[in-house]
């Protein structure tokens, strides 16, 4: 353990896993595991099932077969995840401090202030303002801000870096980076590269469209 770790170790395991939608599989059986401090990363063509993949992780989508566990995770903790997904959730009529603290409210306030999240992310001067005035990549900064404000050890994200500039790109690392060291684990699809300062942390995954 590092002197900055505050989740239990945990391990997300999956045995024989296949995603798809309805009947139509988007994956071969799948055998992966993620432990504590490490992300994994999913790439693969469009339609390949990376975010079918995520979403299935969520509980969003019921496999086809196979099985997954978060193990070492107590249910008594309350939710184990956090899935960000392509599209942000954000109310263009709230502000951006009223967005992320909405969330906060939602999903417990169990980690950073919503003005110092806001500040990680960038958007420290834009608390005030409608978020439907944000542009696209400072709308992903507020979503990226919401895993900051409630803890969760399990980070599932779709195409994190989209819409973001070099600045962006490098947030996602120092986000990513920081999240395993306090013991998390992630699971990432995305087309950018994605590179931590210890390579040995990240681990990647190719999903191939199935014939």
């Amino acid at each position: 353990m590092t002197s900055r770790q505050v989740f239990p170790p945990l391990s997300l395991v999956a045995s024989g896993l296949v995603c798809g939608r309805g009947s139509m599989a988007l994956t071969r059986e799948l055998d992966f595991s993620v432990t504590a401090g490490r992300c994994l990363l999913l790439r693969g063509a469009n339609g390949s099932g990376k975010t079918t993949l995520l979403l299935t992780l969520a509980g969003v989508v019921a496999p086809l077969d196979g099985l997954f566990a978060l193990e070492g995770a107590n249910a008594e903790a309350g939710p184990s995840l956090h899935y960000c997904g392509h599209r942000n959730a954000i109310k263009p009529r709230l502000t951006v401090a009223e967005n992320l603290g909405f969330w906060a409210a939602v999903n417990g306030a169990t980690g950073m202030p919503v003005d110092e999240a806001l500040e990680q992310v960038g958007l420290g001067q834009l608390g005030d303002l409608d978020a439907g005035y944000l542009s696209a990549g400072q709308s992903r900064r507020l979503a990226l801000a919401r895993p900051l404000v409630s803890l969760r050890p399990l980070w599932l994200l779709d195409e994190p870096t989209a819409a973001l500039d070099t600045e962006g790109h490098d947030l996602v690392t120092r986000l990513l980076d920081r999240h395993l060291d306090m013991g998390g684990l992630a699971i990432a699809a995305t087309h950018d590269p994605i590179t931590l300062p210890d390579p040995a942390r990240m681990e990647t995954m190719v999903l191939g469209a199935r014939p």
